[in-house]
C-alpha cells in the first residue's frame, strides 16, 4: 500500500514539474485579480484538469506518485456571492422589463399559442393534466405547462402570467452559469464574464420573455450539469480524503464513494428536462458518457491500480441506476395526475385501441394506455417533415444554428405608434447576439483542442453538454426544424466563451513568461471583446423585445439577408 504524503501550505512550486498548466488542480503561485490561493494549500496553477493526466502535488524531494491539489472552486467565497448576487439581479431587471409585450391584440404570440391555453386548462381543469379534446393531440409532456400554469395563477391570463415562470428560470439561469463556470475555471471574474455573456444573449433571453417550453428544459438540463461537476469535485474530496489516510491501495478498484447525492440531483433534474420536452433524453446519454469520464478521470488522478475496472465495478452500474434510471421514474411521476384521473385522454384504451391479448398483455393497463398515448405523439412527430409537405417561412436546418444564420420571427405588428413622422413596426425575433454567435466555430475548435489534446476537462464539460444539444437533430434532417431548438446550444456556447477570455486573460499563468505588456494586451483585447458584446446586445434590444421601431431602423438591424 502507497504511503499518503502530507500537504504542505507554504512549499514553492516545484520547478521540475512538467504537468501541462491547463490541467492543474491548483491556482496560480503569483495571484492576480482573478486569483485567489487559499493561505492553507500550496499555490500552484489556477485551473483545475486532467489532473487526471497525473498534474499532482508538490512533494519537494520526496519520491513516490503525487495527486492533484484539493483545490475546488474558487476560493474567495463573499465575493462570488456578492457578484453572484448583482449579476443576477441585473438579469431580472432585463427579463422582466416590458413583459407584457408584444401580444398578438392581447393573445399570445407564436407557439405560446399552444402552451398558454393548455397551461391555463392544466390550472383551471381541476387534475392538472391537459384533458380538454379539443386539443386534440397533447405533444409534449407536462412539467413546463406546469410552471407556466404557476405564472396564470399569480397573475391571471395575462401576458405577465404566461411568461413570468419563463422570466423567474431565465433569471435563474444566469446565476446557475456564473457558478458552474466559476466552478470550472475556479475563478470568480470568469464565472463573472460568463454571466454577463448570459445576460446578453438574444436567444436565452427572449426564451425567458415568452411562455413557451424551451427555456425550462434548458434550465433544467443546465442545472443537471452544474451538479455533476459538483459531483465530480466532491468525489475529488473524498479519494483525496482516502489518499491522505492511506487507503488508497486498500482495492486495486479504489474505494467505494458512498451514496452521491449531486448525482442523485442531476438524474432529477434531467428527468424534468425529459418531461418538458422529450429532447432531454439526448442529455441524459451524454452526460452519462461524461460522468463515467469524470469517474475514470478520478481514480487515475489517485492513482487506483486498475481505474477503468474500478469505474466498472464501483461506478457505472450506480451511474446507470441513477442517470439511467431515476430520469424514466421522474418522467413516469410527472404523469402522475394523468394515471389518477379518470377523465384523462387516451387513460383508458386497453379494450378499446389495445388488446387485452399479446406479448405484453402483462403490463398493467395504464402502463399500456401512457405507451399509446406516446406512441400517438412520436407519429406526430415523424410526420412532421419536408418530405410529407410541411414546410414554413422560418424553417431551419441545424447547420445554421450554431451561427444563428436563419432566426425566428415571434411576433410583429405594424404601426399605430408614430417614429419621426413615419410609421413604426414592433417586432420580436429570436436571435443570438452575433458578437457571440458568429464566434461558435472557433470557441469549437479551440475547445477540441484544449480537449483532444491537452486534455483539459473544462473543455470536454463545454464540448460534450454542446454536442448533446446540437448533434442529435443532424439523425432526421427531413424532419420541420426551427432556430428555437438550437436555445439548449447557449449556455455552452457562452460557458466556452468564457473560458476562452480566461484563456485570453493568462488567468491560468500560461502567459506569465511573456511579462507584463502581453498580460495587459490580453486584459485589453478580452475588455474590448467584453464591450462588444454589451453593444451588440443593446443594439439589438428593440428587436428582442418588440419596441416600436422605424422601418429605417429595422432594416439597420437585418444584418443578413436570411434574417428577413
Amino acid at each position: 500500500m502507497t504511503a499518503a504524503p502530507s500537504i504542505r501550505s507554504s512549499a514553492a512550486p516545484s520547478t521540475t514539474d512538467t504537468a501541462d498548466p491547463a490541467f492543474d488542480d491548483g491556482r496560480s503561485g503569483d495571484a492576480t485579480a482573478w486569483q485567489y490561493p487559499l493561505d492553507d494549500v500550496e499555490p500552484a496553477r489556477l485551473y483545475g484538469s486532467d489532473d487526471d493526466l497525473g498534474a499532482t502535488e508538490d512533494l519537494g524531494d520526496a519520491p513516490g506518485p503525487r495527486v492533484p491539489d484539493p483545490v475546488f472552486g474558487a476560493s474567495d467565497t463573499r465575493r462570488g456571492w456578492i457578484v453572484a448576487a448583482v449579476l443576477t439581479a441585473i438579469a431580472a431587471v432585463t427579463r422582466f422589463w416590458g413583459l407584457n409585450v408584444p401580444t398578438d391584440g392581447g393573445t399570445p404570440v407564436f407557439d405560446e399559442k399552444h402552451y398558454v391555453p393548455q397551461a391555463w386548462q392544466v390550472l383551471t381543469g381541476g387534475n392538472w393534466i391537459e384533458d380538454n379534446p379539443a386539443y386534440g393531440l397533447v405533444v409534449h409532456p407536462p412539467v413546463g405547462k406546469w410552471l407556466i400554469a404557476v405564472g396564470e395563477g399569480l397573475f391571471g391570463y395575462t401576458p405577465l402570467g404566461w411568461r413570468f415562470a419563463s422570466a423567474v428560470v431565465g433569471t435563474i439561469m444566469v446565476l446557475i452559469v456564473f457558478r458552474l463556470t466559476r466552478r470550472l475555471s475556479r475563478s470568480t471574474l470568469i464565472g463573472a464574464v460568463a454571466a454577463v455573456f448570459m445576460i446578453c444573449d438574444g436567444v436565452t433571453f427572449v426564451s425567458s420573455r415568452v411562455g413557451m417550453l424551451d427555456i425550462f428544459q434548458i434550465f433544467f438540463v443546465l442545472g443537471g450539469l452544474a451538479a455533476l461537476v459538483a459531483d465530480r469535485d466532491q468525489m475529488r474530496s473524498r479519494l483525496h480524503r482516502v489518499w491522505t489516510e492511506g487507503r488508497i491501495g486498500d482495492s486495486p478498484f479504489g474505494p467505494r464513494l458512498g451514496f452521491r447525492w449531486w448525482r442523485f440531483g442531476a438524474a432529477v433534474l434531467l428527468g424534468l428536462g425529459c418531461a418538458t420536452k422529450w429532447s432531454g433524453i439526448y442529455f441524459v446519454f451524454f452526460f452519462l458518457l461524461l460522468a463515467i469520464g469524470f469517474d475514470i478521470a478520478n481514480r487515475k488522478a489517485y492513482h487506483v491500480q486498475r481505474p477503468w475496472m474500478g469505474t466498472l465495478r464501483r461506478d457505472v452500474i450506480p451511474s446507470g441506476f441513477s442517470l439511467g434510471v431515476v430520469p424514466i421514474l421522474v418522467y413516469l411521476g410527472s404523469f402522475a395526475p394523468w394515471f389518477a384521473s379518470e377523465t384523462s385522454v387516451y387513460r383508458y384504451e386497453v379494450g378499446r385501441s389495445i388488446g387485452y391479448d399479446g406479448p405484453f398483455s402483462w403490463v398493467p393497463g395504464a402502463l399500456r394506455s401512457l405507451w399509446y398515448y406516446e406512441a400517438g405523439i412520436l407519429k406526430f412527430h415523424e410526420g412532421l417533415t419536408n418530405s410529407a409537405g410541411n414546410h414554413h417561412p422560418w424553417e431551419s436546418k441545424p447547420w445554421t444554428w450554431p451561427m444563428g444564420l436563419r432566426p425566428m420571427l415571434y411576433a410583429v405588428q405594424n404601426g399605430p405608434d408614430k417614429c419621426g413622422g413615419g410609421e413604426c413596426i414592433r417586432v420580436q425575433m429570436l436571435i443570438g447576439t452575433p458578437a457571440m454567435w458568429w464566434l461558435a466555430f472557433p470557441m469549437l475548435l479551440w475547445g477540441l483542442w484544449q480537449f483532444l489534446l491537452r486534455r483539459d476537462w473544462r473543455y470536454a464539460v463545454v464540448i460534450v453538454a454542446y454536442a448533446a444539444s446540437f448533434l442529435p437533430w443532424f439523425l432526421n434532417l427531413d424532419r420541420q426544424m426551427y432556430f428555437f431548438y438550437a436555445a439548449a446550444m447557449a449556455p455552452f456556447l457562452i460557458m466556452g466563451l468564457a473560458l476562452c477570455v480566461g484563456d485570453l486573460l493568462g488567468a491560468d499563468g500560461r502567459w506569465r513568461e511573456f511579462g507584463r505588456e502581453r498580460r495587459m494586451l490580453g486584459v485589453v483585447l478580452a475588455s474590448v471583446y467584453i464591450g462588444l458584446v454589451i453593444t451588440n446586445f443593446i443594439w439589438l434590444w428593440p428587436i428582442l423585445t418588440g419596441q416600436p421601431i422605424s422601418l429605417h431602423m429595422w432594416n439597420l438591424q437585418m444584418w443578413l439577408p436570411s434574417w428577413r
